[in-house]
Order: C-alpha cells, then sequence, then structure tokens
C-alpha cells in the first residue's frame, strides 16, 4: 500500500513544473472582484460613506469616513498588488479582514446563498419567498413580454445577497497568504534578489 501511495505521488511530481499556476489563477480572479469593489465606492465616496454609518438603512458602523476610506482604497490598491503580485501576502490581511466585515456586517442576516435558491440544504424561507416571486415575475415576463430576448444571453435571478461570495473570496485570500504570490512576479523576483544579497 505504503508502495502504491509512493508511486501516485511521484506521478503528480511533474506538475511542480508549473506551480506557479495555482496563485496566479486566484490574483488574477481575485484582482476584478476587488478593483470593481474599491473603484465603485470612490466613484460616490458620500454616498458609501453615507451607507457606512447610517444605523437605518446602511452598516451603521463607527468612524464611517475612515472605514469607507479604508475599506475602498484597500480594494483598489490591492487589486493593483495583486494584478502585479507585489506584497501578495500583506494585502492579504487587509483584504481578509474587509470580506469578514462584509461578510457579517452586510451579508450573514441573509444566510449563506448568494443567489436565491427554491431547495438544497442552503435554502431559507427568505430564498423560498424570492424564488416564487421569480417564477411570477417569469410568467409575467413570458405573457406580457418579449421573454425569449429578455433571457437570450441568460436568465434571470434573485440575488440574495447571502455571504457565499464573501466567504469564498476569503478563502482565496487565505490561499493567497499562505501560498503567496508565486513565480514570474514582483514578489519572487525581490525575495530572490535579497536573499542572494545583489
Amino acid at each position: 500500500m505504503r508502495d502504491l501511495i509512493r508511486r501516485l505521488n511521484k506521478t503528480l511530481e511533474f506538475l511542480a513544473f508549473a506551480d506557479f499556476l495555482a496563485p496566479l489563477a486566484l490574483r488574477l480572479y481575485l484582482v476584478p472582484v476587488f478593483w470593481m469593489a474599491g473603484s465603485n465606492k470612490l466613484q460616490s465616496m458620500e454616498s458609501t460613506i453615507a451607507w457606512f454609518g447610517n444605523p437605518d438603512w446602511g452598516l451603521g458602523l463607527p468612524l464611517p469616513a475612515l472605514l469607507a476610506w479604508l475599506a475602498t482604497l484597500t480594494e483598489a490598491i490591492g487589486a493593483i498588488l495583486l494584478l502585479i503580485g507585489l506584497g501578495v501576502r500583506w494585502i492579504s490581511l487587509p483584504l481578509m479582514i474587509t470580506m469578514l466585515v462584509a461578510a457579517f456586517a452586510v451579508h450573514w442576516q441573509n444566510g449563506w446563498l448568494a443567489i436565491a435558491e427554491k431547495t438544497g440544504v442552503f435554502a431559507t424561507e427568505r430564498t423560498v419567498e424570492a424564488t416564487e416571486r421569480l417564477d411570477r415575475a417569469k410568467a409575467i415576463l413570458q405573457e406580457h413580454g418579449n421573454y425569449g430576448w429578455l433571457t437570450e444571453h441568460g436568465n434571470f435571478a434573485v440575488l440574495n445577497n447571502g455571504i457565499e461570495f464573501a466567504a469564498t473570496y476569503f478563502v482565496m485570500l487565505l490561499a493567497l497568504l499562505y501560498l503567496g504570490s508565486g513565480k514570474a512576479v514582483v514578489d519572487y523576483w525581490l525575495n530572490r534578489k535579497l536573499h542572494l544579497g545583489l
């Protein structure tokens, strides 16, 4: 049994030449996510600050201007650093904190699901009702609208706004915190140069 496991593991050793692909894929996936989140906030900072601070229709966080600017700049600058592979482990930490705040302050009360589903282990009364409303909306559009044209490039969905996406991004950032940026990026070459004393 031990020999079989060794042989199986040995067959995967050829993957070592491309070990940079996993962190590269994680980084490139997260770049547009954080760039869009940061740049959208930046375009309307007054409303972002108001949303951070307002307890009635917003997050009700203390020091809303400071926290809004910190979150916005972390996301925008973080996207750039992830893209070029500079300080990836360091920027992963504040981005992870941003995802935790988003998960608990924004999405927690909506459950796990990002998109509402009628069935499944994470379906709730809220998501079941949302999918029933979606079915009714589809029926109305099929009867009174050009439904084929409306759904030609995709189906309608109801955003549940649960913690699913924030949790997923957190896990991806956690992996980058431990994996680092990979090879062929600024971090790798800076570390190599420093270790060689050049």
